[in-house]
């Protein structure tokens, strides 16, 4: 039976016979470090089983049977001192000349394969005597028995009739028993999946390596962060490498070459391979192995393939072999391995480099990138020629040859920023052809602007590529003309795309080149999509060609790709599924992971808008986490991270988010990207009523995106922006924005930037309407924001179209009252409550103080009049009392919390007290009531105490109290400690 040591324990106890019972025998085989020892000392310490006296015999010491283990036992509770053996108990314990003892007797015998002859008879004339009640379980190690198979050796023993005999084999431990090995000796942090893999690997599972591998490893400096290179570094424990090196010593010298060559080759091996790279020849190779294997210096890994038990072993016997002998060694392995199929050209490369063949190396680190890039392993030839080309004195044919592969692997696969700094200071080498320069010049350029996010820097490189390349290299100077149509990044104009796009179309043709007029027609794509060009789908058809050839394909998936991110900002969303779902298909097909994760990145924004929240923080988390060696690549989830922590009332997390965590700045984000940042951002900057700075952002966002003059990328900004300069009084500026954005859509079908056109203009109503206490400016807002809400919902983006809605509601209940005189307000956040007048306060401020101070809703008159303008009917007020029900309510089921207590707080400003209740405040006894559990809510999101006034219409000293009452009825200690006391509130 093949058991762990736990199963073998089990399965031992349940074997353990009554006292009068027939005997038991159990043999325990394990390989070295698979746990025997400590198995004879859980059985003998393990509470609750049969109670027969028990005996130890560690075979080899010539010490015979023994009353008390070899080594101390530990005390059954920490710090609790051994109980000596009574007397009387001790006595009984004595063997009889013969071996037997006069009652039940559990023997424990350890590592009988170092038994000498006369212990052997000894032992078995022990067990051959074992009477009533009594068992024994003798442990060994299989390979160094001196009989293979016979534990006692020969001739078989007489077993009695009666007894009992079973057999466990222990095997090593599983990847997850190591996890959790890992998991105790480690930080968190350092137990990655990585460094639990590679000590699996590396150990076999054996738990004694795999402790003591875990020691080396916690004791490293500098500390341990969980990676299989710093496991590899470790080095061999000393008890393994002692064992491996006593068993290769053992062998006479002529034999052990055999084991040297399985230490080179460092894996699985054939006969016939041990011996061609040992280079002892057939029959004394043969001979050779044969004894390697008796005397357990390997071990039969596979049927007909040989090796070391535990693979680690390898490093210690390769640091004992004579370095001109190990060379000639590595020579013969990289020779044996070119001969394997398919054949393991990284591998060969190491070989042939150890074995100081300069020539063969570089040819096989060619070879072996090349084989990488072919199955779509980019990451892998990426870290091969990086490591190569950053040594020095590398021949020039080499780079000329090396460094032109590294670029184009690294532009397909992911960022490495050791990539640009090798590439940076390669096209600096005046010796490299031009041919070579230029087309390094090329990938960087790509490198700097698609995965690095330095803008500026890389369309400079791209340039001076396209002019580089043109009459050596025509295809890639196409290559580079099309990379600079492509509209996203900051700083230059939609104009000077467009002249690039005709200058690389007439240079596609010329070229005669399929793959490069794909990749100028998928840039046109994603140029037209862009700014909303109505030919745009038509040229998407074209794109859609099927194509054989690799490379087509591969610009095919990216020109799929990038369309889906710009139909995802123009809020075409019923097609960028489809778009998705083949551009990445053919990204994954042609093995392009750049592209692959950048449909990835859309997906998550087009979950944003489509209302699809659920899990989308932890989706956007995990894409972080999964591309943290490329940031930039992370854009997308950073900003959807952040979007909902808005929204959820995580103000704090949300700047985080929004502002890359530091990686990125937002001014240097593509366009439409750091347009939605810069929007949530002067949102949040409006909530916390600073006016004045979220103008002068609104300013700086927008004139990024005007220079571009790609105006569909407004949308998610212009709302904000001109509410932040309406409020700041410069209106003249926000009506001018309104204007610009307005003309700059001309014609173009962008359904989200039409609907965002007409909540600035409701925004901008709204605004001047309360500043100036006009009622029917107010009802004119009101409609805008339904128009705005019904554009919305037909895209469907359901927060925009909440809000909207909100909007609508709000500017009815604020023209339903009697007094306009405290100014306006912002629509994200409304101003402070403590009831001083601001004119800068916002419109659900403003309606909130209304709403106090005014006419019951119900009361208002059709004939009422102020200033000759007509109030809103009771009618229209009930209704936005239940539009404003519903907004609470689909906040809430988004998840968007502190949209939704806002809703809520305006609601409570203008709904009556509920009938029925008895006068005064209900009692909530131990049970936080509504109002305490939506401030604390909001107080564990981070909100300050003045935010939380503010988004509630509260006073600070209301909230306070509330607070501290959340806190009371919790028992929680603090605003932390409350957020575990609410169960994981936001």
């Amino acid at each position: 039976m093949i058991t762990t040591c736990g199963s073998a324990l089990r399965s031992l106890v349940g074997a353990l016979p009554a006292r009068h019972a027939e005997p038991v025998l159990m043999y325990v085989e394990g390989a070295a470090g698979t746990g025997k020892s400590h198995l004879l000392q859980e059985l003998a310490d393990l509470p609750g089983t049969p109670d027969p006296a028990r005996r130890w015999w560690r075979c080899g010491t010539d010490g015979g049977p023994l009353d008390e283990p070899p080594a101390p036992q530990k005390p059954e509770k920490p710090g609790e001192p051994e109980k000596p053996e009574e007397p009387e108990k001790a006595n009984e314990h004595r063997p009889e000349e013969n071996g037997h003892r006069p009652g039940p007797t559990l023997w424990l015998v350890d590592d009988v394969h170092r038994a000498g002859e006369d212990e052997l008879r000894r032992l078995r004339r022990m067990l051959e005597g074992l009477g009533p009640g009594s068992a024994a379980v003798v442990t060994y190690r299989p390979e160094e028995l001196a009989v293979p198979g016979l534990p006692l050796g020969g001739p078989p023993i007489a077993y009695p009739a009666g007894l009992t005999v079973l057999r466990n084999r222990l095997a090593p431990w599983d990847e997850e028993r190591v996890r959790r090995a890992a998991a105790g000796a480690l930080d968190e942090s350092s137990c990655t999946a990585e460094a639990v893999a590679r000590l699996y690997e590396r150990t076999a599972g054996v738990p004694r390596v795999v402790v003591d591998l875990l020691a080396m490893v916690r004791e490293q400096w500098p500390a341990f962060t969980g990676t299989a290179a710093e496991v590899d570094a470790a080095g061999v424990p000393a008890r393994l490498a002692e064992l491996v090196l006593s068993r290769t010593h053992a062998l006479a010298p002529e034999d052990r070459p055999v084991v040297w060559a399985a230490a080179v080759l460092d894996g699985p091996a054939g006969r016939d391979e041990l011996t061609a790279v040992s280079g002892l020849g057939a029959a004394a190779g043969g001979r050779a192995l044969l004894r390697a294997l008796e005397s357990a210096a390997l071990t039969e890994l596979d049927e007909g393939r040989y090796g070391f038990a535990v693979p680690l072993a390898a490093s210690a016997v390769r640091a004992t072999v004579p370095g001109p002998v190990r060379q000639d060694l590595h020579r013969r392995t990289a020779n044996a391995l070119s001969r394997r199929q398919p054949v393991a050209w990284a591998a060969v490369a190491d070989h042939h480099r150890s074995a100081g063949d300069g020539h063969r190396w570089l040819r096989a680190v060619e070879r072996a990138a090349e084989a990488a890039e072919a199955s779509g392993r980019h990451e892998q030839a990426i870290t091969l020629l990086e490591r190569t080309l950053a040594l020095p004195g590398l021949p020039p044919q080499a780079r000329a040859r090396l460094a032109p592969l590294l670029a184009r692997n690294a532009v397909t696969g992911l960022r490495s920023d050791q990539t640009v700094e090798v590439l940076a200071q390669i096209v600096q080498d005046a010796a490299l052809p031009q041919a070579v320069r230029g087309e390094l010049r090329l990938d960087l350029g790509l490198m700097l602007c698609n995965q690095m996010g330095r803008f500026a820097e890389g369309w400079r490189v791209l340039e001076i590529a396209a002019a580089e390349l043109h009459e050596v290299r025509s295809p890639l100077a196409v290559r580079a003309m099309a990379a600079l149509v492509s509209p996203n990044w900051p700083g230059v104009s939609l104009d000077v795309h467009r002249g690039w796009l005709i200058r690389a179309e007439a240079a596609a043709e010329e070229s005669g080149d399929d793959a490069m007029r794909t990749a100028v027609l998928a840039n046109h794509v994603g140029l037209a999509m862009s700014w909303a060009d109505p030919e745009v789908w038509d040229l998407l058809e074209r794109l859609r060609v099927k194509s054989a050839d690799p490379a087509c394909a591969r610009q095919a998936a990216r020109g799929l790709c990038n369309a889906a991110d710009s139909a995802v900002w123009l809020g075409f969303h019923g097609r960028v599924g489809d778009l998705l779902a083949e551009g990445r298909e053919l990204s994954v097909r042609t093995g392009a992971p750049y592209t692959e994760h950048s449909a990835m990145a859309t997906r998550l924004l087009q979950e944003w808008w489509t209302g699809r929240w659920l899990g989308l923080d932890k989706r956007c988390e995990d894409f972080v986490a999964a591309t943290a060696d490329m940031p930039f690549i992370a854009s997308d989830a950073y900003v959807v991270r952040g979007l909902l922590a808005v929204a959820q009332g995580n103000w704090g997390e949300a700047r985080s988010w929004l502002s890359q965590q530091g990686t990125f700045a937002t001014e240097k984000l593509p366009v439409p990207l750091g347009a939605a940042a810069a929007g949530a951002v002067i949102r949040l900057t409006l909530a916390r009523q600073d006016v004045d700075d979220a103008a002068e952002r609104a300013r700086a966002a927008w004139k990024v995106v005007a220079d571009k003059g790609v105006w569909p990328w407004a949308a998610e900004l212009a709302p904000w922006a001109v509410e932040a300069l309406a409020r700041a009084g410069d209106g003249a500026t926000a009506r001018t924005m309104v204007r610009n954005f307005s003309q700059g859509l001309g014609p173009g079908d962008a359904p989200a930037a039409r609907a965002a056109l007409v909540w600035s203009r409701a925004v901008l109503t709204e605004t001047e309407a309360l500043a100036q206490e006009r009622r029917d400016g107010l009802l004119e807002a009101a409609r805008l924001y339904e128009e705005a809400a019904a554009a919305y919902g037909e895209l469907p983006r359901p927060y925009s179209q909440t809000l909207t809605t909100e909007g609508a509601a709000r500017c009815v209940l604020a023209a339903d009252t009697g007094d306009m005189a405290d100014g306006a307000e912002v629509a994200a956040a409304p101003a402070d409550a403590a009831d001083t007048a601001d004119t800068a306060a916002s419109p659900a401020r403003k309606t909130a103080k209304a709403g106090r101070t005014g006419k019951a809703a119900g009361s208002a008159s059709p004939d009422r009049k102020t200033g000759g303008e007509a109030a809103p009917d009771e009618a229209a007020t009930t209704a936005a009392l239940a539009e404003l029900e519903s907004c609470a309510r689909r906040f809430t089921d988004l998840g968007a919390v502190w949209d939704a207590a806002r809703a809520r707080a305006l609601l409570r400003t203008r709904q009556p007290a509920r009938r029925g209740r008895p006068p005064g405040r209900p009692s909530h006894a131990d049970q936080l009531s509504p109002r305490e559990e939506e401030v604390a809510q909001l107080a564990v999101a981070g909100l300050t105490n003045r935010e939380i006034a503010a988004t509630l219409h509260l006073s600070p000293r209301t909230v306070e109290q509330h607070i501290a009452g959340a806190m009371r009825k919790t028992g929680a200690l603090s605003r932390r400690d409350l957020a575990h006391r609410l169960g994981g509130a936001p």
